[in-house]
């Protein structure tokens, strides 16, 4: 081997780098252990919010020694939070945390180019390009235009585009072509905007390692905050658009004379519709089995409507209008919105806006206020003016955010203060439809523009306040159309197992490696083992994200590096066959088998980079830990396996027969004719094929929440559950749903497509509620509504895992692995045609690849409703079928690799040649599988429920691939080709 010395230095830094890069992950974790355990030192256990309690000084412990120094390596010195910077990052699964992808509203947008215009074309065509973004695959702005063009909108109307905003770049002369790719151009950068305003929100929100980045040209965007605990506050960070606005305020007197007289009027309608001689029995106990209409009656018969909701009184004068219940707010909002409200609204309360406080934490009561609105609805200040905001205390010490005006804004805020304080009015500080605060003004004008948000903070919302309002509103708003949200405790247990399973196939691998090639196999050991410490450094150097499906991949790596091995050994050991000298038989073995590992490599990683592209999360981090693996395989398989090879035969003319005793003779002198057999195969694969396809168009598959939309969650429970029972109870409030045990008998995966088509944080929280409220009593007694959302304290009791995809990006997904499949058989084709200059190859590729994916997909839609695990078809299930198309194409290209190379030395002679390859590479194709199917076992295994699913697909698709390559692909190619030379025996 040429330029030895380059090569051993090559290594010799790239471990040093490797293990020098990993080296922060090692200080990080104990420095975290021992906060952990001096936080733990601080509570008894039995106390209450012990673990609430334990993470905060946890927190404190890590803050503290944020600037400290923690590593010195004489060169270079690092404090704890530069080492955190370096440390190899873990992914959701692993840590626990918040994934979300947000779509910002184009619709928003468009409206405020347009200065929310009331042109009727303008809002009917966004109207339409509502109902048709359900249904299609265009982008909303492409929607809109073909709604515009449809209902013959003039986008440069002065009344639309061409207004005083946009006037220097529009004009009401320009056509509706010249005027769209300016209009793209805005949408592009507020939804730019919208990105930059979440990102400064997320540098400033404190947890470590953030993602966030645009998801193409769709105004979609990507979060992934691993390690947040604290869900509800990620959500309404991301959320919040800071729409804030100041405004005057009615007092109570004011409204009180249009609330009676609504009142009045409400009651008027219910006595009307109350039955004839109805009874109400008042002493029966109305329990939780009465339906809402029996609810609906009972509610009916009250005396005063909406004054029967008050639940607390104003004293006269104040600002608040009355208090309500916070389960009432929604028939309180119907009775303001209903035609009799309309009907009693007085001329002077004609544009007034009713919205309720922020409400009291642990508190029942919300309250109601009434501003003074204008016919634009256009606040007199907007928080536009903002130019810094700080978390601060108030006068009673409690949190609050300060506020500072810009020049404009402060000359606004005196004129604004200086007329509430003549009319001895309040000013409603309103932050995203919300009432924060509605101070009085006693002092007369406030000059400088100076101002303070209070309104029952806790430190934590003070904040992330004065965080967004910092960072700037958001330009539209941002609803989460898909999340995953899992919690600590998961996390811990999937680090757990992903690394046992990790353990128990690298020593099987490595024990197996010994036990067939001997000597050799320990030197193959030793590069696999340097391979792993490769893998890792380099995904901490790359700042890559380690997730469970990660270490799925790594674990596959092993068996391709082993393949690479394999492929060598038994190539050296033809060679020794040969009558060659030891060294001559290395070289040979070596630079024979470049082409096949090369070519086995190329099209597994070009299926990986296919998933890398359409993959998202973790299936991204599955392909990135498969890429890094190919390319490392690669260099220590050919290269350092050869260095200690060759070292160890240069010492005194030892020799290497890369076998044991045991092993010496298996698959020596095979002469089986697999082309006789070929139209038995046929036969079989021909009715597995149509087993699996009238399974697929009767039966279908199970589709999980990826690809069909919906919420599901992922609950454990402290004693077994049935899932049965679960599910009647579920079904009581959501009306449909699925549940089944997931893994052990006390965790089930419960499933609902409940409101799926419905966004916000409130509709998230009602369905979390109602959950809650259905398997309340198997959970163990006080447990309660906080206790089982989080899922965290140390019984692990509640939601471990929830997952949220809303239809519209269900369909892109299931769009993206439809394509990804396509794309990756394509590519195959493309590559087996240009490596072996015959379509024949390509289509007996292709065709045992379309063989693989059909089987794989009818044993998993003939299966999947009894089987113990879960058998879901979602995105790591396609990340499995690209993974088995590679890996069966490396089986493939194997095979075709020795025929050509025989075929270009002895002919075809009918097929005995191609019989010949197939009969010389046997050893190698079942070694590797057998290898391959023990690793993959172990992590079926062992490697946790998640997993199981996407393992057994695997596992299918290796057993089928090893066959298919033998018995489809090679028949195929032979068949179709036309110059076989001798006839066929």
């Amino acid at each position: 081997m040429q330029n030895k010395g380059l090569i051993k230095l090559f290594a010799i830094l790239f471990g040093i780098v490797s293990i020098y890069q990993l080296s922060f992950t090692f200080i990080t974790n104990k420095i975290e252990k021992d906060a952990k355990s001096v936080s733990i030192s601080q509570f008894s256990e039995g106390e209450e919010d012990f673990v609430a309690k334990r993470e905060a000084a946890e927190a404190r412990y890590l803050d503290s020694i944020g600037n400290v120094e923690v590593y010195n390596i004489g060169i270079a010195k690092y404090t704890y939070n530069e080492a955190k910077e370096k440390e190899l990052n873990k992914g959701l699964d692993l840590k626990g945390g918040i994934n979300v992808t947000l779509q910002i509203s184009v619709k928003d947008i468009l409206k405020g180019l347009s200065n929310n215009s009331k042109d009727a074309a303008f809002n009917k065509s966004l109207a339409d390009a509502d109902a048709a973004s359900k249904n299609s695959d265009k982008t909303y702005i492409d929607l809109f235009f073909d709604a515009m063009d449809k209902n013959q909108g003039n986008l440069a109307s002065p009344d639309v585009f061409a207004n005083k905003t946009l006037s220097d770049e529009i004009n009401f002369q320009m056509t509706n072509g010249e005027v769209r790719p300016i209009i793209r151009r805005k949408v592009d950068e507020s939804i730019t905007s919208a990105f930059e305003v979440l990102r400064k929100r997320i540098d400033k929100f404190g947890v470590t390692q953030p993602n966030i980045q645009r998801l193409g040209t769709s105004g979609r965007i990507l979060v992934e905050l691993p390690g947040a605990k604290d869900i509800d506050r990620v959500k309404g960070l991301l959320q919040s658009t800071a729409q804030l606005e100041f405004w005057e305020t009615y007092k109570n007197v004011d409204v009180y004379s249009y609330m009676n007289a609504l009142n009045e009027r409400l009651k008027a309608r219910v006595v009307s519709e109350e039955p004839a001689n109805e009874v109400v029995n008042t002493e029966s106990e109305i329990d939780s089995l009465l339906t809402d209409v029996a609810q609906d009656s009972v509610e009916n018969n009250q005396v005063n409507p909406l004054f029967d909701l008050i639940a607390a009184p104003t004293y006269q004068g104040s600002p608040v209008i009355f208090s309500f219940a916070i389960k009432d707010t929604a028939k309180v909002n119907s009775y303001l919105k209903s035609p009799e409200a309309k009907q009693v609204l007085p001329a002077e309360l004609q544009f007034a806006r009713f919205v309720w406080s922020k409400p009291t934490k642990d508190s029942e009561l919300i309250d109601l206020y009434a501003l003074k609105s204008n016919r634009e609805g256009i606040p007199p200040l907007s928080g536009g003016v903002v130019t810094d905001a700080t978390q601060t205390y108030d006068m009673s010490n409690k949190p609050a955010v300060s506020m500072q005006m810009n020049g404009k804004g402060a000359k606004i805020w005196e004129e604004l203060t200086g007329k509430a304080f003549k009319d001895q009015s309040n000013i409603a500080i309103v932050l995203d439809n919300i009432v924060y605060s509605a101070p009085g003004v006693s002092k007369g004008p406030i000059a400088g523009g100076s101002s303070e948000i209070t309104g029952n903070f806790t430190l934590n919302e003070a904040t992330d306040l004065a965080n967004v309002l910092r960072a700037g509103k958001l330009p539209a708003s941002a609803d989460i159309i898909q999340s995953e949200i899992v919690g600590p405790s998961l996390g811990h247990e999937a680090i757990d197992s992903g690394f046992k399973s990790f353990i128990i196939a690298f020593s099987l691998v490595l024990v197996w490696m010994i036990f067939y090639y001997g000597k050799a196999g320990g030197f193959a050991n030793v590069a696999l083992v340097f391979n792993i410490v490769l893998i890792f450094g380099v995904l901490a150097g790359l700042g890559a994200v380690l997730t469970l499906p990660g270490i799925a991949g790594i674990v596959l790596t092993i068996g391709m590096s082993v393949d690479a091995n394999v492929l060598i050994f038994e190539r050296a050991k033809e060679e020794l066959a040969k009558g060659k000298g030891m060294k001559q038989a290395v070289e040979d073995g070596f630079g024979n088998a470049l082409s096949s590992i090369l070519d086995a490599n190329i099209t597994t990683g070009l299926t990986a980079i296919i998933l890398l592209i359409f993959g998202t999360g973790p299936i991204q981090g599955f392909a990135t830990t498969l890429i890094i693996g190919i390319l490392t395989s690669l260099f220590t398989a050919i290269f350092i396996t050869r260095l200690l090879i060759e070292w160890y035969l240069e010492k005194g003319g030892r020799t290497l027969e890369f076998a044991t005793g045991l092993t010496k003779n298996l698959f020596k002198n095979l002469s089986i004719d697999f082309l006789a057999k070929r139209k038995v195969t046929y036969i079989i694969s021909g009715a597995l094929i149509v087993i699996s396809l009238f399974s697929l168009f009767t039966q279908g598959l199970n589709q999980g929440v990826d690809f069909v939309g919906g919420r599901s969650y992922q609950v454990r429970f402290e004693k077994p559950v049935n899932p049965s029972e679960i599910a009647v109870d579920v079904n009581a409030v959501f009306g449909s749903a699925e549940v089944k045990t997931f893994g052990e008998a006390n965790q089930v995966k419960i499933t609902t497509k409940y409101k799926v088509d419905e966004e916000g944080e409130g509709v998230d929280k009602e369905i979390q509620e109602k959950l809650y409220s259905a398997v309340q009593k198997y959970l163990p007694s006080g447990y309660t509504y906080n206790q089982f959302v989080d899922g965290a304290d140390d019984k692990a009791v509640g939601i471990m895992q929830s997952i949220k995809v809303g239809p519209t990006i269900a369909d892109d997904i299931k769009q993206g692995a439809f394509w990804s499949v396509l794309g990756s058989l394509a590519v195959v084709f493309l590559y087996i045609l240009l490596r072996f200059r015959r379509w024949q190859f390509s289509l007996g590729a292709v065709a045992a690849l379309a063989h693989d994916v059909i089987i794989v997909l009818g044993i998993f839609s003939l299966t999947y409703k009894f089987m113990p695990f879960n058998m879901e078809i979602d995105q790591a299930f396609i990340a499995a079928i690209l993974t088995v198309i590679g890996y069966s194409l490396n089986d493939t290209v194997v095979v075709f690799d020795r025929i050509r190379e025989i075929i270009s030395e002895r002919g075809w002679r009918g097929g005995d040649n191609t019989n010949m390859a197939l009969n010389s590479t046997l050893g190698r194709t079942l070694n590797t599988s057998l290898t391959t199917l023990v690793v993959l076992l172990s992590i079926f295994i062992f490697g946790g429920e998640t997993l199981r699913g996407f393992m057994f697909a695997m596992i299918v698709g290796v057993i089928v691939g090893t066959y298919s390559s033998i018995f489809i692909a090679t028949p195929v190619m032979f068949d179709t080709l036309t110059d076989k030379g001798e006839s066929k025996k």
